[in-house]
């Protein structure tokens, strides 16, 4: 029996054997360099090489070469059920890339990433063993906004949809009555709804407006004095014939001791005023009372209704964006889902703090201490 001689690779010469030095020098550099996690592994999925910025990704401390990738790169899919890490990346015939893998660290915390495969030579030149290069980034604030543009895009659609079309229809009736009968009572309704879904509308512009100011992050307008005790009359002044209309008393509780807070007066107005008209909105019956007193460093200003409230559940969810209760009675009422979202933006650059106690069919109490900005 003839035995088959191996194909011997050529000798690399002392000089070739030095610029593959010099050569692998330079990769690892290049790739340490990286601010993306790279890994290189071999034909068969174990680990050649990483950097620094891998551990980071895969928040592990070290990484054993030669161990199989499967062992720190544990992926899943977007329903965070586990794949096959090794078979996705052997599998890959030509650069594969993608945004839609996870993974799942050791404390069950899942992230999502970009990850590319690009099959590769490891070695030298094309005489080096063949392998795959990882590349991963942590996507996950990226795919959190891109989730959350797509959810602001779906729901603003949706709010505007039903006044427009309401708007729309309003006026059509109104223009048709206007030719056929002239009945001005009945024109008269028909303009008065589409004037109400108009307001509706001009009011969710303003909100996304001061949303979009709010979400920049930075306190633009001018700091200044404000007399705290003229300004809680001046809300007074401003909302009283709004609860009248509805039959409310509107109360104001002021320390006769309140002295000047220097803040952003457009800011302050802003919260209190998304603070009265709600208290007024989801008031049937009773009163709205404008609190304010001194506090240390600042004063705090509170509204206090005697309207629906707000159930425990829905507390925690208050402020969120686009968030209305399920209770029917805040479903009766137009609502962009936007104001107290705002609000607590507003807020936050204010330097400010919000409160709020609430109990169902007793009401509410939203609390805000303005501190004084220097």
């Amino acid at each position: 029996m003839v035995e088959k001689k191996s194909k011997k690779l050529p000798k690399m010469s002392a000089k070739q054997v030095e610029d593959a030095k010099i050569e692998h020098q330079r990769l690892e550099s290049l790739i340490n360099s990286m601010s993306d996690g790279v890994i290189a592994v071999d034909e068969n999925a174990a680990i050649a090489l990483y950097n620094a910025a891998a551990l980071d990704v895969l928040d592990v401390n070290a990484i054993q070469k030669g161990d199989p990738v499967e062992k720190v790169l544990k992926l899943t899919n977007e329903q965070n059920d586990p794949l096959d890490t090794r078979n996705i990346v052997l599998g890959a015939k030509t650069q594969v890339i993608s945004r839609d893998y996870k993974i799942k660290y050791n404390d069950e915390s899942i992230i999502s990433i970009y990850l590319s495969i690009s099959p590769v030579h490891l070695g030298y030149g094309k005489t080096g063993d063949r392998g795959f290069v990882l590349i991963i980034r942590d996507i996950t604030r990226e795919k959190s906004l891109e989730e959350e543009r797509d959810e602001f895009i779906s729901v603003i659609s949706h709010e505007l949809r039903t006044p427009v079309a309401i708007t729309e229809g309003a006026v059509s009736n109104a223009l048709f009555i206007a030719d056929k009968t002239g009945d001005m009572d009945k024109i008269k309704e028909a303009l008065d709804n589409a004037h109400k879904q108009a307001k509706y509308l001009e009011d969710m512009i303003n909100d996304l407006s001061t949303l979009s100011r709010a979400e920049r992050g930075v306190l633009e307008e001018n700091l200044e004095d404000i007399n705290a005790h003229e300004f809680a009359e001046s809300l007074q002044s401003l909302y009283i014939k709004d609860a009248e209309a509805k039959g409310l008393k509107l109360h104001l509780d002021i320390d006769p001791t309140l002295e000047i807070f220097h803040s952003s007066k457009l800011y302050v107005q802003e919260i209190m005023q998304n603070f009265i008209t709600n208290a007024i909105k989801y008031t049937e019956s009773g009163s709205v009372t404008i609190g304010a007193k001194k506090r240390k460093g600042g004063v705090e200003f509170s509204v206090t209704d005697t309207g629906i409230g707000i159930s425990k559940g829905d507390q925690a969810r208050v402020f969120d964006k686009f968030f209305r209760a399920e209770d029917y009675r805040t479903r009766q009422q137009n609502g962009t889902g936007l104001g107290l979202h705002v609000t607590r933006k507003l807020a936050q650059l204010a330097h400010a703090e919000i409160s709020l106690e609430s109990e169902l069919n007793k009401g509410s109490t939203f609390t805000i201490y303005f501190p004084n900005l220097k």
